[in-house]
């Protein structure tokens, strides 16, 4: 119940905000559709359209960014559509208006505040995460590796020398890491890669470095 006041607070008034100034621009969209022969229901779905096609947009804006997408030069594609759509309601609330300034500020303020709501939201939902420390990283899978069982504690720190197949698989382990990262591998992911103990990982790392 806290979380969902909390929410409310934060992002309601954002939301509310969208809605109007949508419903506003919507208003406007279909008046200058019925008023250039797009009648009945066609004025609807045009006016639908365009503030679907800006909602659609800032959406596809954010997968771009939550997949790290590139991009292909200097407007993305989703960028290029919302800025036609917020244009396109933009002219549409223009031609409504009183051929006056004022008349051309306040018919053109649904557009503008429904603009500055979907990027508000959009910069809500691809805020920065923290990232993982290499501690608590998950271990990278390694590709045609065999899998090996953790070794028992048991059996482990007792001065025995690594058997030749795990180290041969620490070898590969770590010139894998090396040859992605361009640094050597540490003790903490070696023995987390591997799924043995402190000791053997720290074993193996030695007779890595010293071969």
């Amino acid at each position: 119940m806290r979380r969902l006041a909390s929410w409310l607070l934060d992002s309601g008034p954002v939301i509310v905000l969208a809605l109007i100034a949508g419903a506003g621009s919507f208003s406007h969209v279909r008046k200058t559709a019925v008023d250039h022969g797009q009648t009945g229901w066609m004025a609807w779905a045009v006016a639908v359209c365009v503030d679907l096609t800006c909602v659609m947009a800032a959406r596809e804006r954010q997968r771009d960014k939550e997949t790290g997408r590139k991009r292909t030069g200097p407007l993305t594609w989703p960028t290029f559509v919302l800025v036609a759509g917020i244009v396109l309601s933009l002219a549409a609330n223009l031609h409504q208006a009183e051929p006056s300034v004022w008349g051309w500020l306040t018919a053109g303020t649904p557009a503008a505040a429904f603009l500055i709501a979907v990027s508000i939201l959009e910069r809500r939902a691809t805020g920065p995460r923290p990232e993982p420390s290499p501690a608590m990283a998950v271990p990278e899978s390694v590709t045609s590796a065999p899998v090996l069982l953790p070794v028992p504690d048991d059996d482990q720190g007792d001065g025995a020398e690594p058997s030749p197949s795990l180290l041969d698989y620490a070898r590969r382990v770590a010139d894998e890491h090396h040859a992605k990262h361009g640094k050597p591998i540490t003790l903490d992911l070696l023995r987390a890669r591997l799924g043995v103990s402190g000791q053997l990982a720290s074993d193996l790392l030695r007779h890595l470095r010293t071969a």
